[in-house]
Formats: structure tokens, C-alpha cells, sequence
């Protein structure tokens, strides 16, 4: 039996969780939590990618103190955010984190320069404010000067580990800087940042094999053995892969998050005028696909209510109470630029249900319905284009990541989309990352076999669409916000 560690860290936690493969069937352990959260310096938000790291060794010296001599391990993490390396290798910065105010109105600046429609049709990426794009094009210029390499954080997690500097093409695909024909950074797009693409590490596959952790760490910290496997380090990216996608009828997914991303795994990517207009993206995936998805400002908003309600009331709680209010009372467009990162999330949808002379939401239980109506209905807005835009409509609609523990976001989907959710796995961006390093390791042969040891594996709870009364009325009432 063979052990492998998936490193899972999203904008508000982390993880190690140890997977092996028992008579065909996944079985997991969580080693290791811990919290994550940008912090602000000054003017600006940074991540603390010291204390993740010691989180991540901590975690490792908690798995050899279990008894693991031997593993296989993976990283993920977000996307966009990076490191820049001196010639001596060492960070020349503070990590920025994307919800920084920094990059307002970089977009616009920036084409000036080069039209939207012809970076699209470069990249295939939506444009997002955050984009490492858009994050490089304010970045300090001398430090950008003073860069012998670039690497995202799930790149540098790795670089500490092993001293070998990679980009991994998952989570490179999100910048915005990969050209969709050739799949090298874009010659072009790097000149107009007066960068150059020696100044970015070598583009790798999931799959590729790092070799073993430095032995200095693991004799320092009594680590297990561990072997480095480079995983989807996008955390959607090994969401997609642990979605259980089995059988023959066409499928959708949303990894429901901090952010919510809806979209299809396709085998090629769509970058005409109208994927441009809908604002959707490329990204690339696994073995040969892409993702083509909608990002949606996702759970962020009720984890920020949460943060700020004195009742200090959990999430499942939040659900309950939402629950028993009634809905579609009070909506707001969850993607407006004004709740990335308002000073008072919720302030910021009172204020949005007063602009436009909606009942406001003050109780918990309010504000976390308002929550959920407005992200179902984004949902039912998405599909719609993304059936339009692929020629595709699903049959079923994957739900994983955290959110798929929300039994009332599910059937409203349900509801409002007339369509079938399969939700499940809640761990589904840990079993993607463990997967890889099982087909990389041997123990699995191909992503269907895969799917199918996933669908054994874990509970996925399916919804059914239901009724609701007055539907065109309150899609009227949406359209018109």
C-alpha cells in the first residue's frame, strides 16, 4: 500500500490529508489544518507564504509521527498570485494577495496598449482585475528588473521543498499569459511587461516527477521520505479531476468554493468574439483538457458575513437559518466588482438592496438567504451561456468542493436549472491531487478508472429539480436588477 499526501490550500484554509488505495477503493486522513488569510501591511494585502510553509512541514512531521516512513506528496493552491526570485533565490517581495486594490483599473491601462479581443484570442482567459497579467503590469519595475525567475506559490512551495523551480501549466494557464497555440508564455505579452521568458521557470505537466524533498529539511524536521509528484497545483484544476463523472451523459460542474466555478471539461478550448463577450475562460486542466469556466464571487461573501456577525454563528448554522426565511426576497449581482473585497461585506448588500429599493436584509438568516438566492441565480444565468457558447446541455451538474455540504444552494440549482445536481465529494480538490499521484505512482491506469474509484468511494447526494411558483416573474425581477 502506497502513501500519498495531498497539500490542499485555498484562500482560507489548509490542509494535509494522506490518501491510499484499499481494495480498490480511496480512503482518506486528515494529518494536518490549518488556518489562511491575507493580511494587510501598509497599503496593501500580502499572504503569509513563511507560515504556510512551516504549516506544510508541521504537517509532514505530524504524518512521520504517525508512522509514515515513505510517501508520495502534491501541491495546490489558488491561482494567479507568484513569487519572484533573486539570482541568489531568494523572495525578492512580500506575496501580494490578488484581492489587493493595487491592479484597479490595470486592465484598462493596460489595453492601451494591446486590445482585450486580442489578448483573448492569445489566451483564451477571462479577464479578471487579478490576473497575474494585470498583477505584473503594476508591479514595481526594479523589482521586476531584479527577477531571475517567476514562480506561482504552489511553484515555490515546491521550490523550498526541492530546490527545482517549475511552472506548472495548470496554474500557469491562469495568468493570462500562455498563448493557447503554441502553449508558451506569450512573447508579445511578456514584452509589454518588459519581462522576458528566461525569467520564467519551465513549463510541467501533472504528472512530472520532482524527485525527493532536501534531505537538510527532512533530517531538520524528521520527515518521512517523501517524493514529489507535480500535481493540477490549480486547486480547481484538481477539483475537475476529482469530480465522479461516470457513465455517458454530458456533465457539468461547479467547484463550489470560496469561489464558485462553473464550467465544462472540454478537449478544446473556445475563444471566439462570443466566449470574449461572455467573459469566459480557458484554463487548462489535466491530461489534455481545458476548463472552460465563469468564475463566480462564490462563498467568499457569506465567509466575510460570517467574519463580521457578532452572533458568531457556523456555516452550517447559516444554512438552517436561511432556511427558514423566505425566498427570493432580496438578491444582489454576486459578481459586481463592489463585493471582491468591500470594507463591510455586509454593509456592502444592504447598501446593494437600497440602491435598488429591494426589502433589506439585517437578521443572519436574511443576509445568508440573500446569499444563496443570488448565487442560484447566477448559477441558472451561467449555464444558460455556457450551453449556448459549447453547444452542450448537460444532463447532470457536479457540485463539489465545501459547497457541496449546502443542501439548500443544491436544490435551488436544481430548482432554477431544471436539472439533476450530483453533489459530492466535499473533498473533491484533495482526491484530484491524490489521484494524479496514483497514476503517476502506477496504482491507477486511467482518469475513468479514477472516476469510477471516486464514485465507490465517497456519498454524492443527488437533487432533483422541483417547482417553484412564479419562476418567470422572479427571472424577470433578476434580469432587471
Amino acid at each position: 500500500m502506497i502513501n500519498h499526501i495531498a497539500v490542499d490550500i485555498g484562500a482560507s484554509s489548509g490542509r494535509l490529508v494522506l490518501g491510499r488505495l484499499e481494495h480498490g477503493v480511496m480512503q482518506l486522513t486528515e494529518l494536518h489544518r490549518f488556518p489562511n488569510q491575507f493580511q494587510r501591511k501598509g497599503n496593501h494585502l500580502y499572504w503569509d507564504i513563511d507560515q504556510l510553509f512551516k504549516e506544510l512541514i508541521i504537517g509532514l512531521s505530524k504524518a512521520k509521527q504517525a508512522g509514515i516512513e515513505q510517501c508520495t506528496l502534491g501541491i495546490d493552491t489558488w491561482a494567479v498570485d507568484y513569487v519572484l526570485l533573486d539570482a541568489q533565490g531568494e523572495r525578492l517581495h512580500d506575496v501580494y494577495a490578488y484581492r489587493d486594490a493595487r491592479t484597479n483599473g490595470a486592465p484598462d491601462s493596460l489595453h492601451q496598449h494591446i486590445s482585450r479581443a486580442d489578448v483573448y484570442r492569445k489566451t483564451g482567459i477571462q479577464e479578471l482585475p487579478f490576473n497575474t497579467l494585470y498583477q505584473l503590469y503594476v508591479h514595481d519595475k526594479e523589482q521586476l528588473s531584479q527577477t531571475d525567475c517567476l514562480l506561482f506559490v504552489p511553484d515555490y512551495l515546491y521550490y523550498r521543498l526541492t530546490g527545482k523551480r517549475i511552472n506548472e501549466v495548470t496554474n500557469a494557464s491562469t495568468s493570462q499569459l500562455i498563448n493557447l497555440t503554441n502553449g508558451q508564455y506569450d512573447e508579445q505579452l511578456l514584452e509589454l511587461l518588459k519581462l522576458s521568458r528566461e525569467q520564467f521557470a519551465e513549463l510541467v505537466e501533472p504528472g512530472t516527477v520532482l524527485g525527493p524533498i532536501k534531505e537538510s529539511l527532512r533530517q531538520e524536521h524528521q520527515l518521512p521520505q517523501c517524493e514529489c509528484i507535480v500535481v493540477p497545483t490549480h486547486d480547481t484544476a484538481s477539483a475537475v479531476v476529482g469530480v465522479p463523472a461516470t457513465g455517458e451523459r454530458p456533465w457539468a460542474f461547479i467547484s463550489s468554493g470560496t469561489w464558485s466555478l462553473l464550467g465544462m471539461e472540454l478537449r478544446q478550448p473556445i475563444h471566439g468574439a462570443e466566449a470574449l463577450a461572455a467573459n469566459y475562460t480557458n484554463e487548462r486542466g489535466a491530461f489534455d483538457t481545458y476548463r472552460f469556466l465563469k468564475n463566480i464571487m462564490g462563498l467568499w461573501m457569506l465567509q466575510e458575513v460570517r467574519r463580521l456577525d457578532p452572533a458568531g454563528y457556523g456555516f452550517a448554522e447559516l444554512v438552517e437559518l436561511a432556511a427558514q426565511e423566505q425566498p427570493f426576497v432580496s438578491l444582489v449581482r454576486c459578481n459586481d466588482d463592489r463585493f471582491l473585497n468591500p470594507e463591510h461585506m455586509i454593509e456592502e448588500i444592504q447598501s446593494f438592496c437600497k440602491e435598488t429599493k429591494q426589502p433589506v436584509p439585517y437578521t443572519s438568516g436574511e443576509i445568508a438567504r440573500c446569499i444563496f438566492d443570488s448565487l442560484a441565480l447566477t448559477y441558472y444565468d451561467y449555464m444558460k451561456e455556457l450551453q449556448q457558447l459549447t453547444g452542450v446541455k448537460p444532463e447532470v451538474l457536479h457540485i463539489v468542493g465545501g459547497g457541496a455540504n449546502n443542501g439548500l444552494l443544491n436544490q435551488l440549482t436544481a430548482d432554477l436549472l431544471e436539472i439533476e445536481v450530483q453533489a459530492g465529494p466535499s473533498e473533491s480538490t484533495a482526491t484530484g491531487n491524490l489521484i494524479v499521484q496514483m497514476m503517476t505512482s502506477g496504482e491507477i491506469d486511467q482518469l475513468s478508472t479514477a472516476r469510477d474509484i471516486l464514485e465507490k468511494s465517497f456519498d454524492v447526494v443527488s437533487y432533483y429539480p422541483r417547482h417553484i411558483e412564479g419562476k418567470q416573474e422572479l427571472l424577470t425581477r433578476w434580469a432587471q436588477l
